[in-house]
């Protein structure tokens, strides 16, 4: 499924909101982008989730696990958080790109709108509706039309995300969202009581619970 829709997201990952071009860019070519992270860069543990903007599964981590991981773990040191895109679909590299344009400072509370919001800017019928209703997203993180219009303008950008998405998701063999890997360890999507236990065993095998 994750290769298939990789390959969809590559095939039309320019047919954008905006004005961007309809050739399908070059990914495999691209120079893949760092990880962004959020937590102690020291801190003894951490967890890398593969989420789609466009995964109702993933807006729902989002919704009801991802505060109690930030307050309990995160915000505590314990535990460094990264999270990985994954494209299956148009408006979801369109949210991606939209996630990266105020910068790394602005990438996690734009993300956090994206998942909370998921269902409202994902109601719309068309591309342009979608798109719409990504820019309203967009403008209440404050940004401006043109910094949005040329985050969607960006092709090299576009080419960077699918090369990075592409890399990565191969390399952990990842095929459904969300998925996590914590401490190395691949783990599927389940119930916060079921992943606090994994994390705190995890923590406990590190000597920092």
């Amino acid at each position: 499924m994750l290769i298939r829709s990789a390959v969809a997201a590559f095939a039309l990952a320019l047919a954008a909101p905006a004005a961007m071009a309809q050739d399908a860019p070059a990914a495999a070519a691209a120079e893949t982008l760092p990880d962004i992270a959020l937590g102690a860069e020291d801190a003894p543990l951490t967890i890398v989730e593969y989420a789609s903007f466009t995964c109702g599964h993933c807006a729902n981590f989002h919704t009801e696990s991802w505060p109690r991981l930030k307050a309990e773990y995160v915000d505590t040191g314990k535990v460094k958080f990264i999270q990985r895109d994954v494209y299956f679909d148009q408006p979801g590299l369109w949210a991606g790109v939209l996630a990266r344009c105020g910068g790394d400072e602005k990438f996690y509370p734009v993300s956090s709108m994206l998942f909370e919001e998921q269902q409202k800017w994902l109601a719309g019928g068309t591309g342009e509706e979608i798109a719409a209703n990504l820019r309203k997203i967009g403008l209440k993180a404050g940004m401006t039309e043109d910094q949005m219009n040329a985050c969607w303008e960006d092709t090299a950008k576009a080419e960077q995300l699918i090369a990075t998405f592409q890399k990565n998701a191969t390399a952990d063999e990842i095929e459904a969202t969300p998925t996590f890997i914590i401490d190395g360890e691949k783990v599927m999507n389940q119930p916060w009581d079921d992943m606090k236990q994994v994390i705190d065993a995890k923590l406990a095998e590190a000597g920092s619970q």
